[in-house]
């Protein structure tokens, strides 16, 4: 009898050694999914902070596109405004976040498609710098949401796979939702000269 007591505890520890164990692993991945949202958002916010002294840069030169430069204000304003939980990343609040931040994207094309119009903008040393910063901002921007889409993809492929799928919906483990390419960007730019 007591052999059988022992094997029978023996196979109870080890069976919840392997659920914490299975656990722990979808905490430690749901953690590394919300790390890499934070890491998304620092960019962004690194691309907000920057855009206020690349307009005051550009509103001594363009005085008169105060519509445009008013616009990229405006869509800053509403981009910081706009915050997403990394715990409650639904596909419906991403793409807000998505579409706010887009436009931004979009305001601030057209404050570099004005500055065409002022040589000596061009040349400002401290103009070239905003707009080398704003570059590499954009660049890890794309680094990070690469990285949360990847995190998000282990993430949610682990959630999924049998037997984990089985503690994740007892322990509330949900879907994260992606990135993914704004409307219209399978379309190239076209170019003429």
């Amino acid at each position: 009898m007591k052999k059988s007591v022992i094997i029978i505890l023996a196979v109870i520890a080890v069976i919840v050694i392997w659920a914490v164990s299975m656990y722990n692993g979808l905490v430690a991945m749901d953690e590394k999914v919300n790390g890499q949202w934070a890491n998304v958002e620092t960019q962004y916010q690194r691309r907000a902070d920057l855009i206020p002294n690349l307009v005051n840069t550009v509103k001594g030169y363009a005085t008169h596109e105060k519509e445009t430069l008013e616009g990229v204000v405006e869509a800053r304003s509403q981009a910081t405004q706009m915050k997403v939980d990394a715990a409650d990343l639904t596909p419906e609040k991403l793409a807000q976040y998505q579409k706010a931040q887009g436009a931004v994207t979009s305001a601030l094309g057209k404050l570099l498609a004005i500055t065409e119009n002022y040589p000596d903008l061009k040349a400002n040393q401290n103009f070239l710098e905003l707009q080398a910063q704003l570059e590499g901002t954009e660049n890890r921007i794309n680094v990070a949401r690469k990285n949360f889409n990847d995190a998000a993809q282990a993430y949610n492929t682990n959630i999924r796979r049998f037997p984990k799928n089985i503690f994740a919906g007892m322990f509330g483990f949900e879907k994260k939702a992606y990135f993914e390419a704004e409307e219209g960007s399978e379309k190239a730019p076209k170019v003429e000269f």
